[in-house]
């Protein structure tokens, strides 16, 4: 049986963290930042943790089921 492929576009995206859980960046921070506030900008360079809503699915394209 063959090997599951995974995402290559999710495996650009998404990390894992130490303790397992998958960090993802936020949108809107790679052009047109002109017409942006300073703050909005300043808090889309955070990265945060995907939601569990999702989790399942991001998980299923990076094979980590």
């Amino acid at each position: 049986m063959p090997k599951i492929k995974t995402n290559s576009g999710s495996k650009k995206r998404f990390t894992l963290t130490g303790t397992g859980k998958i960090k993802r960046k936020h949108a809107f921070h790679s052009h047109i930042l002109t017409k942006k506030t300073k703050k909005q900008k300043r808090n889309l360079c955070h990265s945060g943790l995907v939601n569990v809503a999702n989790l399942a699915q991001v998980k299923e394209l990076l094979c980590l089921r």
